[in-house]
């Protein structure tokens, strides 16, 4: 079973707005199971047998699980069927953290991702149901951000990725058909940086990833504060 589940609209989603904090969760001995919701096909260089091999070698460097569950890329809808299908994942799993896309962007699949990330919880836990597993409801939800727009958002708090943000850049690197072979994607790597940098900055270490809270974020002591 998984300690954390962290949903994404596509692969690679993940990698980009939590993919050093996913390597340190997975260094540190739990379990992480990353759940993306399509294949991300069609794209001008990718296929979905591509796609499936770089999101496995991704999921192999940072030392996750992975799931795809198959819904249509472009046209992915928050409905009962794509919240059932989590939830089930979630039923199964029992993660006791959630990790889901950031609620505002242009690509609509992250958005509805979001979505059915957020319902999906909270369907885990239903009684009288002929979903697989039994009612389970993670503690807490995290929302990470790997959007579409040039968004400035105080985080709830940041993750220290100092010594994993190689490991995000290498499990990106993963991705050929998307950020090799489309030249118009090849600054990725120098953008996910710069920004785990900057954030970084913030947080007066090497690097770090920004999350947000739904609910008010707890610690069992202030020594857990940085």
């Amino acid at each position: 079973m998984a300690d954390f589940v962290c949903i994404g609209a596509h692969p690679d989603d993940v990698e980009i707005g939590m993919g050093g904090t996913v390597a340190a969760l997975a260094r540190a001995g739990s379990d992480v199971l990353i759940v993306d919701l399509t294949d991300g096909e069609p794209t001008p260089f990718g296929s979905h047998e591509t796609r499936m091999a770089e999101a496995a070698a991704s999921a192999k460097a940072l030392g996750c699980r992975r799931v795809t569950l198959g819904f249509e890329n472009r046209y992915l809808v928050d409905d009962a069927e794509a919240r059932t299908a989590v939830a089930e994942v979630l039923r199964v799993e029992r993660p006791r953290v959630l990790f889901v896309p950031y609620p505002e962007d242009a690509h609509p699949d992250h958005l509805a991702a979001s979505r059915i990330a957020e319902a999906a919880r909270f369907y885990a836990k239903l009684t009288k149901t002929r979903m697989r597993g039994e009612p389970h409801y993670p503690a807490r939800i995290y929302r990470y951000m790997a959007v579409h727009l040039r968004l400035v958002r105080e985080p709830s708090f940041l993750a220290d990725i100092s010594g994993t943000l190689d490991v995000k850049l290498d499990a990106l690197r993963c991705y050929r058909s998307q950020f090799v072979d489309n030249v118009g994607n090849a600054g990725v790597f120098e953008q996910v940086e710069r920004t785990a940098r900057a954030y970084g900055d913030h947080a007066r270490v090497h690097a770090a990833e920004p999350f947000f809270a739904l609910e008010t974020p707890v610690v069992r002591s202030v020594t857990d504060l940085v």
